[in-house]
């Protein structure tokens, strides 16, 4: 079985220059492709360098996340651009609008991310887009703005159910990560219960949102040794674990679990959906 990371950050700091180890360890795990977002400027570099030196394995994409608005240069729009232009297959990402972390300027977060939804739509390339509290506002800048027509991903979708199916309908997919499957995600995993079978995609969103220890907890499941191994990373800054690009294949069984559908049957669904978004 070949397994698709929708959205992770396979350049973040906090791997502290081992990426080629994370690799090693995800290509036995049945990894077949990884979309890497950046979040800044700072990090596009890294992202195009991982896309150049895993060609087979890694997607690249870049964009301003909205925690990094402030840090935007004068030219960052020109750079963009330009990573776009000397990277073939990139896509758009991580953009978005967040209004939990205190702290952020909507107004300025919604200018960054128009400008680039609207390149994504000019270029119609996948964008993939980060929203926390924020959905009345990220449904109606969907609704009203150009969007790309291949669709874009809303990751690690938060939002409510009742919007699902109007999401889907202006070219959303919705990606699941292996975090939802903690307990206290019932609601998570029910609004995902509503997406159409033809818009699910599975993401680790390493380093961030690692799953359970143990084996991924849905209905039903229990610790046993066909469980999918959970890998974690430590965080040489805190000593913290740090979610593990590897971890996919467990992410995936937490699916499987989730819809009730035979792991084999949902990883080539899946693989149909990443390659109809990201080609």
């Amino acid at each position: 079985m070949r397994f698709y990371d929708a959205h992770n950050h396979l350049q973040d700091e906090r791997f502290a220059g081992r990426q080629a180890e994370l690799v090693a360890a995800c290509r036995p795990e049945g990894v077949a492709a990884m979309v890497v977002n950046g979040a800044c400027e700072a990090d596009w570099p890294q992202v195009a360098a991982l896309a150049r030196q895993y060609p087979d394995l890694v997607r690249p994409s870049f964009g301003v996340h909205p925690w990094y608005v402030a840090e935007c240069t004068p030219a960052w729009q020109a750079t963009l651009v330009r990573w776009l232009d000397e990277t073939p297959g990139a896509a758009i990402g991580e953009i978005g609008l967040d209004r939990w972390k205190p702290g952020l300027d909507l107004p300025a977060q919604e200018a960054v991310f128009v400008w680039q939804l609207r390149l994504a739509a000019a270029r119609n390339l996948p964008a993939s887009i980060h929203c926390l509290q924020a959905w009345g506002g990220m449904f109606d800048l969907l609704r009203s703005e150009p969007r790309p027509a291949c669709g874009f991903l809303l990751h690690s979708y938060g939002g409510p159910v009742d919007m699902v199916a109007q999401l889907a309908k202006l070219g959303a997919y919705f990606s699941l990560p292996g975090y939802f499957a903690h307990a206290r995600k019932q609601r998570q995993r029910d609004t995902f219960r509503a997406v159409p079978p033809d818009r699910l995609l599975i993401e680790t969103d390493a380093p961030d949102q690692l799953l359970p220890a143990g084996r991924p907890a849905g209905p039903g499941a229990s610790a046993d040794e066909t469980a999918p191994r959970i890998y974690t990373f430590e965080d040489p800054a805190t000593g913290k674990p740090l979610n593990h690009p590897a971890n996919l294949r467990a992410v995936y069984a937490f699916a499987a679990e989730l819809f009730g559908e035979p792991l084999p049957a949902l990883a080539a669904r899946v693989e149909a959906n990443f390659s109809r978004l990201f080609g």
